[in-house]
């Protein structure tokens, strides 16, 4: 078993991690990463890390994603000459991660521009490589701009399935509401789909607004219903303002616009093909409503297609989730808080969202404890090495708290006053009131600004805890959200679900409909591609399906078993013991 570099070291490879990911809004795992130079012990501690969040250690063979260099600047110079010489659009960001003196020589290779706050771009080298330095502080500037320019090279996915919805015109006439967290990977959504041929209207709350990107929009043509600073009647009133162009179709994160218009403009239902719905915590007041005959509209689970919920909701949710919270802590002075590396953490719910935060959480250094009611899960977590307790008990010695269940009082009153003093509590996604500070404020509790997005929650007794991102879901409120690459599947899903609609819509029942496992397929396919995979050729008896009905294209018709041939049925007999008599 290797052995754990000592916390100091862990501390460092943890920070420069997160700056890294911060800079970039890019994935660690399915990357493939290189090592190069600086103190063994360092670079081991930065592979263990790398390697423990899913990334894949190239070492000294094979094409790589990111070169993180930690010693000699002339050997780095190098290194990044060679990895310069690679395939068009095969992006290559070099991390400057030296500890003490930096690593990298931008000066090196001529002329360099941004590329956006955090990253610079090397056009004299190649169009594709970039640098980034973890010592060095991104700017302050929003730069929506580049940021939007930054995602949409990192979403190969989205922008192959929206050019099929362009190609094939089926989306021209089609008003397209976009209700989810308005930052750059939505704007990229948003104007794919636009010059896919619709009409789109953009909605979001205020607490998952930024205002910079929603600019960007607004000069492009698209109307846009969001403000940061919205009350909650005001972010009401934008909300009906955005269903009030009347859209055909709606895209939706947490099914708030879905049941506001079922709710206060029910004459827009028989107008409507449908709406897809992103998450967990949204698809369940909808089924709901469909199981008491309220559902008026087809809704499409885009959460629970397989590439969405197994990428988004575990690698992008955990790593965004865990890093946002870590960046907050990381701010306040030292004896503000319990959370060091190597110490211990709670992760209430073990589904998806869960099991990558207690992933990340691990890779970090932390050790977790999982609190989940269902038995079969909390079973899953036991086996995936983790401690299992109830949460009011497990909170107890615990420095960090993470609710991934997306269920409202899941940290109630009563873990809260069980949370040792000084813990920091945080929230992956979420949905309102999964904190109670409700009611901890009305058993007396009061809540104070300790620093952006963290309050110290203070009982008469002096019992205190720390709440990151009043509660919501940090990821979203206190950071960039999940990585592009991650977002980049999850809407290539939110495409097809909408081929699904366009194609179907009329045929689909009033209920909560699941994604087409062909559009899976499709958007894996493409995704392997883009990722420089090989793929295993279609199954035979495929290629006589429309292109629209075909795995592996982006459409949406029904998975076709290969045909038997005509002279007789298939075989459904085992052949385990031989020949069937």
């Amino acid at each position: 078993m290797p052995q754990r570099p000592d916390p100091e070291r862990a501390a460092w490879a943890s920070a420069a991690v997160r700056r890294f990911a911060a800079a970039t809004n890019l994935l660690v795992a399915g990357r493939t990463v290189r090592v190069l130079g600086g103190d063994p012990r360092d670079a081991a501690a930065l592979v263990a890390l790398l390697t423990g969040l899913g990334a894949r250690d190239a070492a000294d063979v094979g094409a790589i994603d990111q070169l993180w260099c930690l010693g000699d600047p002339d050997e780095s110079t190098a290194a990044v000459e060679r990895e310069a010489d690679r395939p068009r659009g095969a992006t290559l960001v070099v991390v400057d991660a030296g500890r003490y003196a930096p690593a990298v020589d931008e000066d090196a290779f001529g002329p360099v521009a941004p590329a956006r706050p955090g990253v610079l771009a090397v056009p004299t080298l190649s169009d594709d490589v970039f640098l980034v330095s973890t010592g060095r502080e991104p700017e302050a500037d929003p730069a929506a701009e580049a940021r939007i320019r930054w995602a949409r090279r990192h979403m190969p996915v989205a922008r192959a399935t929206a050019a099929e919805l362009r190609d094939g015109g089926l989306l021209h006439g089609t008003r397209v509401g976009v209700a989810m967290v308005l930052e750059p990977k939505t704007a990229v959504l948003s104007l794919l789909l636009r010059d896919a041929g619709a009409e789109v209207v953009v909605y979001a709350h205020a607490d998952e607004t930024d205002d910079a990107v929603a600019d960007v929009l607004r000069r492009s043509g698209l109307p846009v219903h969001a403000d940061s600073t919205a009350s909650l009647d005001e972010q009401h009133r934008l909300a009906l303002a955005m269903l009030d162009t009347r859209p055909h179709v709606l895209l939706d994160d947490g099914s708030h616009l879905i049941r506001l218009a079922h709710q206060e403009r029910p004459d827009l239902l028989p107008t409507m093909l449908g709406a897809a719905e992103e998450t967990t915590s949204g698809l369940r007041p909808v089924r709901v409503m469909a199981e008491r005959g309220e559902l008026g509209i087809p809704v499409v689970a885009v959460n629970d297609a397989r590439t969405k919920t197994l990428f988004d909701n575990r690698f992008g949710t955990g790593q965004s989730t865990v890093f946002a919270t870590l960046d907050l802590v990381d701010a306040l002075p030292s004896g503000a808080h319990r959370v060091r590396s190597g110490g211990a953490a709670v992760v209430a719910g073990f589904g998806p969202v869960g099991e990558g935060v207690a992933q990340v959480l691990v890779a970090l250094g932390f050790r977790v404890t999982v609190a989940e009611v269902d038995p079969v899960r909390a079973l899953q977590a036991r086996f995936a090495g983790h401690a299992v307790a109830p949460l009011v008990d497990a909170v107890r010695d615990a420095d960090l708290v993470v609710s991934a269940s997306g269920v409202a009082d899941t940290v109630d009153h009563a873990v809260l006053r069980a949370c040792a003093a000084g813990s920091v509590v945080s929230v992956a996604g979420g949905v309102d009131d999964e904190v109670a500070l409700t009611a901890a404020t009305g058993a007396g509790a009061v809540r104070t600004t300790l620093a952006h997005h963290v309050e110290r929650l203070t009982w008469p007794d002096g019992h205190h805890v720390l709440v990151l991102a009043g509660g919501s879901g940090v990821n979203t409120s206190a950071a960039e959200g999940n990585p592009v690459e991650i977002m980049d599947l999850s809407f290539a899903v939110q495409l097809g679900a909408l081929r699904m609609l366009l194609e179907r819509g009329d045929e689909l029942p009033r209920a909560v409909v699941p994604v087409d496992p062909a559009v899976d397929a499709a958007t894996a396919r493409v995704a392997l591609a883009a990722w420089g995979s090989r793929v295993a050729p279609l199954p035979t008896g495929t290629a006589g399906l429309p292109l629209a009905r075909q795995p592996g294209t982006g459409g949406v018709g029904p998975v076709r078993i290969a045909e038997q041939p005509a002279d007789r049925e298939p075989d459904v007999r085992t052949h385990r013991f031989g020949t069937p008599r």
